[in-house]
C-alpha cells in the first residue's frame, strides 16, 4: 500500500496474505481497511504510537485483528503515558483509562517514585513482554564505547548565551506566572532551543551563514576530530538536530575537499547516500536526528559523533545503532559534543534520569522524577553554575 497506485489494490485486499502500509497512510485508507477481517495486525517501530491522541494511534485501533503484537526497541522514551498507549492498542482496557493510568501509576511513579507502585505497573505489564537486549542477541558484536567530548564556549559565544539566557529566564518565569508551569511548555522549549543553538554556532540564531567559524568551539572542534579520525581511516556517522547546523558543516567539508554524504527530511533518494557510504566511498555522512535516526544500516561506519544532545536518550541510542547493530565487525566509538557548563550539559543529567524511568519499569530498579521547576532553573542557570 504505497502510492497514489496503491488505491488499485482496495477493491481486492481480501486476496491477499500480507498487507503491508505506513503509519502515515492508515489514516487515509482507514474506510477500507477496517472492513478487512484480519489475524494478525503487526506495529513495527511501533513507538510512532506513543502518543494516543496522533491520527495514526486513533486509526489502528478500529482496525479489526484476532491479535495485535507491537515490534519497538524504545517501548518508553520519555514517560510512562507512551506505554499506556501501546498497551491501549494491544489490549485496551488492561492498564484502565488515561486518566486513571495517570492517577495509579504515573503520578506516583514519575512524581514521587512509588517504587510499591512501579513493581505493581511492572508485574501487569511483564507478562505481554518479550524483551531481548543486542548483547542478547547478537553476542558476536565486537565492544562500544562512549565518550563525552567537553567544549568550552568561546567568548562570543558565552556572551551571546548569556544575554540569551537572561532574556529568555525573564520571559519564561513570566508565562509561568501567568500560565503554570505545565501550560508554559512552547516558551519553555523555545528558550532551551535558543540556548542549544548558541551552544552549537551563533549563526544559527541569526541566519548567517557567512559568520567566522572560529566563533564557534564546536565546529572547531569537530573540525579538529574529523582530521585525527580520517588519518586512522575511520568512517563517521555525525548527528545534529539542525539542519542549519549541518549546513555550516557541509560548507566546512567542501572547503577542504572532503567527500560526504547527507540524510535530512528534504532528502528525496535515501537510498544512494546509504549505498554509497557502506560501499566505503566517503568518510563521513551527516544525518539529521530525525530524519535518519531509525531504520538506517550503516555498518560502514566505526564511529558516531552527537553534534547536539537532546532530552530522548532513546532517540539518541537508536541513531547510535545505525552503526552498532548485526553485521557491525569493528569497535564502535560514539562521541558526544557538550559544551561545558551549559544547558547541555544539564540535558545530560536529565537524560540520565529519563534512562532511569524506562530501566526500572523494564528491569528491576528505581525510577526518577521528570521535569520540575527546579530542573527548569538549573537548565536556565548562568554558565558553569
Amino acid at each position: 500500500m504505497h502510492g497514489i497506485k496503491r488505491r488499485a489494490h482496495f477493491s481486492s485486499l481480501h486476496e491477499y496474505d500480507l498487507i503491508l502500509s505506513t503509519y502515515a497512510l492508515v489514516p487515509r485508507d482507514l474506510e477500507v481497511l477496517r472492513q478487512l477481517p484480519l489475524d494478525l495486525l503487526i506495529l513495527d517501530e511501533a513507538q510512532n504510537i506513543k502518543n494516543a491522541r496522533s491520527q495514526a494511534a486513533q486509526a489502528l485501533a478500529q482496525l479489526g485483528a484476532r491479535q495485535r503484537l507491537c515490534l519497538t526497541g524504545t517501548p518508553l522514551e520519555n514517560h510512562l503515558g507512551e506505554l499506556w498507549s501501546l498497551f491501549h492498542f494491544l489490549m485496551p482496557g488492561w492498564l484502565g483509562s488515561e486518566q486513571a493510568f495517570t492517577r495509579n501509576y504515573r503520578v506516583p511513579i514519575e512524581k514521587h517514585a512509588d517504587a510499591e507502585r512501579l513493581a505493581l505497573l511492572r508485574s501487569r505489564v511483564r507478562p505481554f513482554l518479550l524483551r531481548r537486549t543486542k548483547e542478547q542477541v547478537a553476542r558476536e558484536l565486537p565492544p562500544k564505547t562512549e565518550i563525552t567530548h567537553w567544549v568550552e564556549l568561546t567568548q562570543t559565544q558565552r556572551d551571546r548565551y548569556e544575554t540569551l539566557r537572561l532574556a529568555m529566564d525573564r520571559k519564561v518565569h513570566a508565562e509561568i506566572e501567568r500560565q503554570g508551569l505545565a501550560r508554559s511548555r512552547i516558551i519553555i522549549l523555545e528558550a532551551l532551543l535558543r540556548l542549544r543553538q548558541a551552544c552549537c554556532d551563533v549563526r544559527l540564531l541569526d541566519g548567517d551563514e557567512n559568520g567566522r567559524t572560529e566563533h564557534s568551539s564546536k565546529l572547531v572542534a569537530l573540525l579538529e576530530m574529523l582530521k585525527e579520525l580520517f588519518a586512522e581511516g575511520r568512517r563517521v556517522l555525525l548527528f545534529s538536530q539542525f539542519t542549519g547546523m549541518l549546513s555550516l558543516i557541509e560548507k566546512e567539508l567542501q572547503r577542504r575537499r572532503i567527500p560526504y554524504a547527507l540524510l535530512t527530511g528534504n532528502t528525496r533518494d535515501r537510498a544512494t547516500p546509504v549505498r554509497e557510504f557502506q560501499a566505503g566511498k566517503l568518510p563521513i555522512f551527516l544525518i539529521s536526528l530525525k530524519a535518519g535516526g531509525a531504520g538506517l544500516n550503516l555498518t560502514a561506519a566505526d564511529t558516531v559523533i552527537h553534534f547536539d544532545p537532546w532530552w530522548n536518550p532513546a532517540a539518541e541510542a537508536q541513531a547510535s545503532d545505525r552503526a552498532y547493530r548485526i553485521g557491525q565487525d569493528k569497535p564502535v566509538f560514539v562521541y558526544k559534543l557538550i559544551a561545558r557548563g551549559s544547558v547541555e550539559e544539564k540535558i545530560q543529567q536529565l537524560q540520565q534520569a529519563k534512562s532511569r524511568l524506562a530501566h526500572g519499569l523494564l528491569s528491576d530498579g528505581a525510577t526518577d522524577q521528570p521535569m520540575t521547576e527546579a530542573d527548569l532553573r538549573a537548565l536556565l542557570a548562568p554558565l558553569g553554575s
